[in-house]
């Protein structure tokens, strides 16, 4: 069965306090949102306490266009992108020696916070050896739950071609998506929420032998879930100034009523239950998330213990989250035959699962 063999993380060079961070939202809201001392409340509430940007919190005191927003997405994204993936397959905590560029097979690059054609991948391609005849598999627009999707369609791609080895790469900076003259409460919301990050992995098929230092996940199955009618609920309206966020309260109520059910019958139809679960890897969404996760499926809190550190010190890095997440479970979790749970939801609406056994 196809596995991850190596995981790497990226932290953009800067660092924002959340009480920083709700200074400034303050600062360029006052006197622009009726009752804003109480909106800020989130930043108290969200269980964050840092996040890294692409860009320093000066930067967001004056206009942006939204062309040089998606300049720099495009410039920032290929550099983040190269940092990551080198350090994904040098990676010694996993990988015995190092794998080249050239072996890799397929390329999957995930994100949306920025507009790119050619795709950021075939920029990439430009800066590492990888072969000509790399498979680019760019994926955009699924936001949250990009990073959960990457690794399912990668799981697809090595069961058809057992040999391959594929990279996954998520890259997001919400903060060039930032609005100063978006007074919506999503706006607030997102700014006390999302942040900068990139994260890689590689995937290898069931007939490629990479000696690992300690055991790695196996990805035994995958699903998808969309809700109709529910393109509202979350994602971008796309205006002449850029990207504005749409984050609708009813995210937490959603988990409960409409992603409890079909985790359980996922897990059913794997002849597993909740409780079977060592590990449950979440898209730590926000902190409300996690809680809708929790009572749905029944989790005890330190199941998502590590889902709300990565929260805490990161906050939502859209796609890339829950990669951050799965990197924690594979350095210090992980043992032969955990079974472990991967789950993310996003624009779409959607949910993707990964259902993930550890193995020498």
């Amino acid at each position: 069965m196809s596995k991850i063999v190596s995981i790497s993380t990226y932290q953009p060079p800067y660092t924002l306090y959340q009480a920083n961070a709700e200074e400034l939202t303050k600062e360029l809201f006052y006197k622009k949102i009726p009752k804003l001392e109480r909106y800020l409340k989130v930043f108290d509430s969200g269980g964050i306490e840092s996040r890294h940007f692409c860009v320093p919190a000066e930067w967001h005191r004056t206009e942006h266009t939204f062309e040089e927003r998606n300049n720099l997405y495009i410039e920032l994204a290929t550099t983040y992108s190269v940092e990551v993936i080198q350090a994904c397959l040098q990676n010694e905590a996993f990988l015995e020696t190092p794998i080249s560029p050239e072996e890799i097979d397929a390329i999957i690059f995930v994100s949306s916070t920025g507009i790119s054609t050619p795709s950021i991948d075939a920029r990439v391609m430009n800066q590492l050896s990888f072969s000509d005849r790399l498979k680019r598999i760019p994926l955009w627009g699924l936001g949250c739950a990009g990073g959960a999707a990457g690794v399912s369609r990668a799981y697809d791609f090595c069961q058809a071609h057992p040999q391959a080895k594929v990279l996954v790469v998520c890259v997001e900076l919400c903060s060039l998506t930032f609005q100063p003259n978006d007074f919506s409460k999503s706006n607030l919301i997102g700014a006390s929420l999302f942040a900068d990050g990139a994260a890689c992995i590689l995937v290898c098929g069931d007939d490629v032998t990479i000696p690992t230092k300690k055991p790695t996940p196996s990805i035994l199955n995958t699903g998808s879930k969309w809700m109709p009618d529910s393109e509202n609920v979350m994602g971008w309206n796309i205006k002449n100034n850029g990207l504005h966020v749409i984050f609708q309260k009813s995210i937490p109520s959603i988990i409960t009523k409409w992603l409890g059910p079909f985790i359980e019958q996922f897990l059913v139809e794997q002849q597993l239950y909740s409780e079977q679960l060592n590990h449950f890897i979440a898209h730590p969404g926000g902190k409300k998330v996690l809680k809708a996760y929790e009572d749905t499926l029944y989790l005890a809190e330190q199941k998502t213990d590590i889902s709300r550190e990565i929260l805490r010190c990161h906050g939502n890095m859209s796609s890339p989250t829950v990669l951050y997440v799965l990197e924690q479970f594979m350095l210090n979790e992980g043992q032969v035959d955990d079974v472990g749970l991967l789950v993310a939801l996003g624009p779409g609406f959607c949910a993707e699962a990964v259902l993930l056994k550890w193995r020498e």
